[in-house]
């Protein structure tokens, strides 16, 4: 079938398109940024078109000749008016959807507790709750799916499940660590969701969808440590953590921010268990049934330790950050625009220096005055940022959109040039560029430009006060990397690889 999918940049859309591919199916993907498509590795196999489901115009042209279309997106983190995104969003694409005589739509939502009145719900599963009404309400047959808690390599869930257990071996926790979850692994999903394409025309309805396990946050907690071959976790739970103050603490321990943490905790509040497993009429299980929690730990932790994680929590890029033209683009609108540009002849052949570049940040650092990165990363996370923990999608490689610490990738040009956005609380856009060329003398330059934009007297008075620093951070960054390629092993690596494989 002919499939629409958007939210592709995100963690689930992106382990659905090549899912859909395998299955023989043809897809489209909307996305308000085509380009951060173009490095994912079925990228060439999809049509991609620009669009945003705010916009009436491009959902309508995105849905011309479809069969099934996948709503995998969503508001959260934008601002208080989220759910009024949200409500017109899904109202735009339901009634696109009729009019272009869609033959599905597939809606992956959240598991609601039973008995509890939408007015007592977290605003995340108030809004998701929302959203599957406006679609099954559409006119169009909608399938949706409801889930839990996910668990796969690089979901947000998962991440904050594995550094609480790591990070603390004692811990005082929200009350919430007794609520009773179904947690289904991100293979699951993807799985329903494929197989949501092919239902009967009739099916219009909610669907439960979860693991075989039931268990509390503290089990889950408890089987992480067991699986990871931790010691026995210590656990604590007291009444006073309000999901405000759960979401600065999991922010203060692990990579995930506190506007993705608060939602996820609010979600907590409630039992989350299926009430039924009808979808299994429609689409069965595999042989062995599906995946145990346990399972689906391994199955994560070891796509970790193979550095083989397709999409993480950070794919989507975050709600609020700076789109303006770029600095090199022609119809610059001008203004001022700060730099530091630093230049390095640098005695080794290109590609050796490049994969020095392409390997920046996560556990190799910044090259240059730790002290400075950490607490920069610290001051961002205080007033609500990404900070610096996001850390890497891959250990070696990149592609446009990867989240890369407090900053996106924006453009990438194997063996030449990486240019990065900055995803931190700024008074203005900025970006840092890495470049390898040559000289007259064919000899290897290392290139470095760090750009800011200020937006009013807010951000020029931030870019003086940071200037004393910028020889140590910036002309520290430049020798330092310089002198990592130097000291690499020369040898030829491949700008361009990709691992394909099942999501897990």
């Amino acid at each position: 079938m002919r499939c629409l999918v958007t939210g592709a940049t995100g963690y689930i859309g992106g382990r659905l398109v090549p899912a859909l591919l395998e299955a023989g199916h043809r897809v489209r993907c909307l996305a308000r940024t085509p380009r951060k498509l173009r490095d994912y590795p079925w990228a060439d196999r999809v049509e991609v078109v620009q669009g945003d489901v705010a916009d009436a115009a491009s959902v309508r042209a995105a849905l011309a000749d479809m069969d099934v279309a996948y709503y995998l997106v969503h508001a959260l983190g934008t601002g208080r008016g989220f759910e009024q995104t949200d409500r017109r969003s899904a109202r735009i694409f339901g009634e696109q959807a009729r009019t272009a005589g869609l033959r599905r739509i597939v809606y992956l939502g959240g598991l609601t507790p039973a008995g509890v009145p939408d007015r007592e719900l977290s605003p995340h599963l108030r809004s998701r709750a929302e959203v599957g009404r406006i679609l099954l309400d559409s006119g169009v047959p909608t399938a949706v799916l409801r889930a839990a808690v996910v668990i796969g390599s690089g979901s947000a869930s998962f991440e904050i499940l594995r550094h609480l257990t790591e990070r603390l071996p004692v811990m005082v926790t929200p009350s919430w660590v007794r609520t009773s979850i179904q947690p289904v692994a991100v293979r699951d999903v993807v799985r329903y969701l494929v197989g949501s394409a092919s239902l009967p025309a009739d099916v219009n309805r909610t669907f439960d969808i979860g693991g075989p396990d039931v268990m509390t946050y503290r089990d889950m907690m408890q089987r992480y440590a067991r699986v990871a071959g931790l010691p026995h976790r210590v656990i604590l739970p007291v009444p006073v953590l309000t999901p405000g103050l759960s979401s600065h603490w999991i922010g203060l321990v692990t990579p995930v921010p506190r506007s993705i943490a608060r939602p996820l905790a609010e979600s907590l509040r409630n039992e989350v268990v299926c009430r039924e497993q009808d979808i299994t009429r429609y689409v069965p299980d595999p042989p062995g049934g599906p995946i145990d929690f346990d399972q689906a730990l391994r199955l994560a932790l070891q796509r970790i330790k193979d550095a083989r994680v397709d999409t993480r929590w950070s794919s989507a890029a975050v709600p609020g950050a700076p789109s303006d033209p770029l600095p090199t683009d022609p119809d610059w609108s001008g203004g001022s625009l700060y730099r530091d540009e630093r230049e390095l002849t640098v005695p080794v052949a290109p590609d050796a220096l490049w994969r020095v570049i392409e390997g920046i940040g996560g556990e190799n650092g910044w090259y240059s005055f730790p002290l400075a990165w950490a607490v920069r990363g610290w001051l961002d996370r205080f007033v609500g940022g990404v900070g610096l923990r996001r850390g890497r999608r891959d250990a070696q490689r990149l592609r446009v959109g990867d989240s890369l610490d407090f900053w996106r990738v924006e453009e990438i040009v194997p063996g030449r040039l990486l240019r990065l956005r900055a995803e931190m609380r700024l008074p203005g856009p900025a970006w840092l560029e890495l470049s390898v060329g040559r000289d007259e003398e064919g000899r290897t330059v290392y290139g470095q430009r760090a750009l800011f934009h200020p937006r009013g007297l807010l951000g020029h008075a931030y870019w003086w006060s940071v200037w004393p620093f910028h020889s140590v951070v910036f002309g520290g960054m430049a020798r330092n990397i310089t002198a990592a390629a130097r000291a690499a092993p020369q040898r030829t690596a491949p700008w361009r690889s990709s691992q394909n494989g099942r999501p897990s």
